[in-house]
């Protein structure tokens, strides 16, 4: 494709990468995880699995995409042998985005939805938990306070990719981010100064071998392994699109690191803003999915200036949801453009027009739906949940992998000359046996665990 967006600036690659793979896995799942698995002891092996599981997988992506110049529809395609069927997992990539936006969005409808009734002063001072556990249940038994949210959550993020990669995708990217390094560092800062703050930065940071006895070290080793694994979108091409949009004058080892670096950072912070409050004020590490929507709102409500505070914590929320939204759009719409010929303007309505429909099943599974379930998962987001997480993400970061390394599909020598093209940190080529051989029975042991856990 001769006319190819590509982005503007180094920056705007970073940035807009690092906003894919920072989203709600990071701000949510990242702390109520950390905090069910011993806090620093899980932080300590979750930034080893990130290293040698998660880095390696992202150059893959990127040099599929860097390499074909298209979305994952055609990248393998192009670079596959004569004869062989690498190009299905391209489709496989194109659902996978599309059952993810299925329910993420209604998950970034409800940010955005806390920002505006923290702004509005919905949350008050003296509410008890009971009472702001009544405001999360009355969202979930409303359907069309859902639905709006969704909605807006959609049509907004397809509107910035109608735009094009650098006037939509990486201009508001920039400034969406910039922001939410901003204020999660305000936000930070203010936790520190709780009184009792030092005691959850103590929990989160310190590594602690007895924290992890008592949850299980092998649980806590594999609750690490699966959110190092995960928290970079790894496996359905949402990476490989903007491998597709770079030139060749850096390695992709060198940008994984500091994409990879930048995610880490947002998933501590968040850490660092969470645990502090919650030991300031009494609040159970080990809450779960309720810590964001429930548990927090009630520490917020409660202490000095929290309206301002909750607002603050749900924009940066938002934002951190909202860069993903608009990066796996741009997938989606990529994949529509090169596989059935679509102009952007085209393959964006289509789209939009899709996921409003698709997104309906989740929301109505909360309450109108809500006696559909689905037996040992759960409701329709845990549904689908499932089929993302725990099915197409290792198994195609499996498919990318072994196309990657394996002399049937591109090969490991084609996979290092084009990772280590540029400036910067090149993979070393004694890795080989390490890719061939060892990341593939780790990967493995996420979809086998995620299946039968």
């Amino acid at each position: 494709m001769n006319n190819r967006d590509k982005f503007g600036s180094r920056i705007g690659f970073i940035l807009v990468s690092a906003g894919c793979a920072i989203g709600i896995g990071n701000v949510w799942r990242f702390p109520y995880v950390a905090g069910e698995n011993g806090g620093g002891i899980f932080v300590l092996f979750y930034l080893l699995f990130l290293v040698i599981m998660g880095i390696p997988v992202m150059t893959m992506e990127f040099a599929v995409g860097r390499a074909s110049g298209k979305s994952a529809m055609q990248a393998f395609r192009q670079l596959e042998k004569p004869g062989s069927r690498w190009h299905i997992h391209g489709y496989l990539c194109l659902a996978g985005n599309v059952v993810l936006m299925m329910y993420y969005t209604t998950v970034s409808g409800w940010m955005v939805n806390y920002f505006v009734k923290f702004l509005s002063g919905s949350f008050t001072p003296g509410m008890t938990p009971k009472d702001v556990d009544g405001v999360f249940q009355a969202l979930m038994a409303n359907p069309g306070e859902m639905a709006f949210w969704m909605a807006v959550t959609v049509i907004v993020g397809f509107l910035v990719c109608s735009l094009g990669v650098q006037n939509g995708l990486e201009r508001i990217t920039k400034v969406m981010m910039s922001a939410l390094l901003i204020l999660i560092v305000v936000l930070a800062v203010h936790s520190f100064t709780l009184e009792g703050a030092g005691e959850g930065i103590s929990f989160f940071l310190l590594p602690s071998l007895s924290k992890a006895r008592e949850q299980g070290l092998g649980h806590v080793i594999m609750a690490a392994m699966n959110q190092s694994f995960f928290t970079l979108s790894l496996g359905i091409g949402s990476m490989e699109i903007f491998g597709s949009y770079i030139g060749k004058d850096k390695t992709l080892g060198g940008e994984a690191l500091q994409i990879a670096g930048l995610d880490t950072f947002v998933a501590l912070m968040s850490g660092l803003i969470i645990f502090p409050a919650c030991y300031a004020y009494g609040v159970k590490t080990t809450q779960g999915p309720p810590l964001i929507f429930v548990t927090l709102p009630n520490v917020f409500a409660n202490m000095t200036g929290g309206r301002i505070w909750g607002a603050l914590f749900f924009l940066f929320m938002s934002f951190a949801s909202f860069s993903t939204v608009i990066a796996v759009f741009e997938n989606v719409i990529a994949c529509s453009m090169d596989a059935f010929g679509w102009k952007r303007k085209k393959a964006s309505l289509i789209g939009c027009v899709f996921l409003l429909i698709a997104g309906l099943p989740c929301v109505l599974g909360f309450n109108v739906w809500s006696g559909l379930r689905f037996p040992g998962i759960g409701n329709v987001l845990d549904f689908e949940d499932f089929l993302v997480s725990n099915l197409l993400l290792p198994v195609g970061s499996l498919l990318f992998l072994l196309f990657c390394v394996s002399r049937w599909g591109w090969g490991f020598d084609r996979y290092l000359t084009e990772a280590n093209t540029g400036e910067g940190f090149r993979i070393p080529a004694g890795f080989k046996p390490y890719f061939r051989y060892v990341l593939p029975v780790l990967i493995l042991i996420i979809l086998v665990q995620g299946l039968l856990g």
